[in-house]
């Protein structure tokens, strides 16, 4: 990285560290790296000039307002995929990725029907749909605003968007016993939890929090892939909140309709979702 460079990207990395922002020096690269139209690796070859540091200095200045990163980007990386994300939506988390490496590694059909409920931007279906191109993949979600990133994350894929209320009664009926694997990530945090400024200002509250014990969404998901599922096959994995592990497991344990209920870590070992299989 030329010196000028590596002198700016780290003045720019104190200014985010004394914001109080913990990745800090990726965030001075990489939105350094997006200013610049190069990928974050070949930075060595930038030789900034004065519209770089205009518009360097503007994004380093919102990202130490506490913008999220990639609302300044207009970019989530998820896995395999890259998304559009925005001020509505709710941004992809690395920790999701531990339930999409499940759902990639489960036995299925070679033309599974998946279904995405809670889909935000779409994250996991389009990573699902990517690796099971055979796949009928069905992503469902309230917000009109999440949806409208979602249309634009699925395009080009077999990905069909569903607007609908996951809670509500008889959701995609027309599936009963037809799903191979359901995945969802709803909103699962406690009313009350303390949150990153980045979250509590600018992730949607619709897409954050599952009621007082954040469990009132994960309810009716359960409920519904008691009669989604295909008997004896169907697999469900739920994201929740890393306090709600035990009660996850037992609502699945409640409808006596599944087996193999586990409940399972994230990459840094905290507790983030439960499986099943629906019970033949």
């Amino acid at each position: 990285m030329a010196p000028r460079l590596r002198q700016i990207i780290g003045e720019a990395t104190a200014t985010l560290a004394a914001a109080g922002v913990d990745s800090a020096a990726a965030d001075a690269e990489h939105l350094a790296a997006h200013v610049a139209g190069v990928d974050r690796g070949r930075l060595f070859m930038l030789a900034p000039d004065e519209e770089f540091l205009a518009r360097y200095r503007d994004l380093i200045e919102a990202r130490a307002r506490r913008i999220p990163l990639q609302h300044l980007t207009g970019t989530a990386a998820f896995g395999p995929v890259n998304l559009s994300v925005g001020p509505g939506v709710f941004i992809p988390r690395p920790e999701t990725e531990s339930l999409l490496e499940w759902a990639l590694a489960q036995p299925l059909p070679d033309q599974p029907v998946i279904v995405d409920l809670c889909t935000g931007s779409a994250a996991l279906a389009v990573a699902l749909a990517q690796a099971r191109p055979q796949a009928t993949v069905i992503a469902v979600d309230d917000s009109a605003a999440a949806l409208a990133f979602a249309r634009r994350n699925v395009a080009g894929t077999q990905v069909e968007l569903v607007e609908a209320d996951v809670t509500a009664d008889g959701l995609l009926a027309d599936l009963d016993g037809r799903v191979d694997l359901i995945v969802a990530n709803p909103p699962y945090i406690p009313l009350g939890a303390e949150l990153e400024p980045e979250v509590a200002h600018h992730d949607p509250e619709h897409a954050l929090f599952g009621g007082l014990d954040g469990m009132v969404v994960i309810e009716p998901l359960v409920a519904h892939a008691v009669r989604l599922l295909r008997r004896g096959s169907g697999r469900i994995g739920v994201e929740h909140d890393d306090t709600t592990a035990p009660a996850t497991v037992a609502v699945f344990d409640q409808t006596a309709a599944f087996v193999d209920i586990t409940a399972r870590r994230d990459l840094a070992g905290r507790p983030r979702f439960v499986t099943a299989t629906r019970r033949g």
